[in-house]
């Protein structure tokens, strides 16, 4: 229930401490899991800093030096423990803290499992899909690096990169790569590069260790960081054995740091021999074309057509004239014929008219309308006749003895 307080009736502070060391003794005791971050021995007494595994958070822990030394393995900084406690409430100073009854740490065997089971959660979200995989560029322009302060791991990056590529460009963040604080100084790291729109591609280096030094790079929440980067990241972490859940969902995993470097940048050496080979086999092809070409205009060039062209002119310009003397001899000879033909049936029409038959002495008599009379029974007595002459005609009457007048 909450206290009945006023500003006329305010309780004092022994009350208010009381009635929370109440509240929290009522919790009960409690298993606690999380990983050592300080540890101080003080003559029986043991005080340790339990860190939360993900958040940032941390708690005091108080446990006799007896707990302490029953704990096996030995607990150490930067254990991942298991500690059964009870809440404490210290009235007089106001402060929290966890009395421990039991220390057991947690053993490779259950770290495995605990990370079997993460794995498989992650990749039923899809985030060691196949598709969500980048691709690495070619050649980077600045490569950012995420390693351990004056780690190996970082000079085997920069050296082997340089060594391939003089060229290369870094961008280092150092951080803690293992112990409580890696984690979070990690996914801060890993955000200032992601957000640089310099850096094309990231690199998570650190060398070997036992299960435990690695758990930071299993950690779910430093696997959803990566998962959420834009930037392709390359994971880099201990030996090939090694696999944590980061070579997972990173967008290459490389055995070593040392293969970090082999596989972000080319070889200056290979791509240069791949460029001589290549202008090689571009110069043989160029130089066999022209080849080709040249035998084939020297082929052309060497007909007849080509060697002597004027020849070829004067054959067909003979053959011009030649075609037109004939046309001019076939055209004359079809004009004389036909000047022949034109005055032999001229004369044959002369021969034919009637105007030359009635120049002969002969003449036409025709009825009045025009009528040609072919015998004497055709005319009537009386009639008027036309006798049509050469040159003019007359008109006469037909008599009844068949004469005219």
């Amino acid at each position: 229930m909450p206290l009945d307080t006023s500003a006329d009736s305010p309780v004092p502070v022994r009350t208010v401490l009381q009635l929370v060391g109440g509240w929290i003794s009522r919790l009960g005791r409690v298993w606690v899991e999380g990983q050592i971050a300080e540890l101080a021995v003080r003559g029986g007494a043991v005080f340790l800093t339990l860190r939360d595994p993900v958040a940032a958070v941390s708690v005091r822990v108080i446990c006799s030096r007896p707990v302490f030394d029953a704990a096996e393995p030995p607990p150490a900084d930067g254990a991942r423990v298991v500690i059964f406690a009870r809440p404490d409430f210290n009235a007089n100073r106001g402060s929290f803290a966890l009395t421990a009854l039991e220390i057991r740490a947690v053993g490779v065997g259950e770290l495995l499992a605990r990370l079997e089971r993460l794995r498989r959660q992650l990749a039923a979200e899809g985030l060691f899909s196949p598709e969500r995989k980048r691709p690495i560029p070619f050649l980077p322009g600045i490569i950012g690096l995420i390693c351990g302060r004056d780690s190996a791991a970082q000079r085997d990056v920069q050296q082997n990169a340089s060594r391939r590529w003089p060229a290369v460009r870094f961008r280092v963040e150092q951080t803690a790569v293992q112990g409580p604080y890696a984690v979070e100084e990690i996914i801060d790291a890993l955000r200032r590069l992601d957000e640089d729109p310099a850096v094309d591609v990231i690199v998570i280096a650190r060398g070997g260790g036992s299960l435990e030094d690695l758990l930071p790079f299993s950690d779910e929440a430093l696997v959803r960081a990566v998962a959420a980067c834009r930037t392709p990241v390359v994971s880099a972490i201990g030996h090939e054995q090694d696999a944590p859940l980061l070579d997972y969902v990173a967008d290459l995993r490389a055995s070593t740091p040392t293969d970090a470097a082999k596989r972000i940048v080319p070889d200056v050496a290979e791509q240069t021999a791949l460029i001589t080979q290549l202008r090689d086999r571009a110069r043989r092809c160029v130089t066999g074309w022209l080849d080709r070409e040249t035998a084939w205009l020297a082929a052309v060039r060497s007909r007849p057509a080509l060697a002597d062209p004027v020849r070829e002119i004067e054959r067909q310009a003979e053959r011009v004239d030649a075609l037109l003397q004939r046309a001019r001899m076939s055209l004359t000879g079809s004009l004389a014929r036909a000047g022949d033909d034109v005055a032999h049936t001229r004369a044959r029409l002369l021969a034919l008219s009637p105007a030359s038959t009635l120049g002969r002495g002969y003449a036409i008599v025709q009825h009045r309308d025009d009528g040609v009379v072919r015998s004497a029974a055709e005319v009537k007595e009386g009639e008027m006749l036309t006798v049509r002459f050469a040159e003019d005609q007359i008109t006469v009457q037909a008599g009844s003895d068949g004469t005219g007048r």
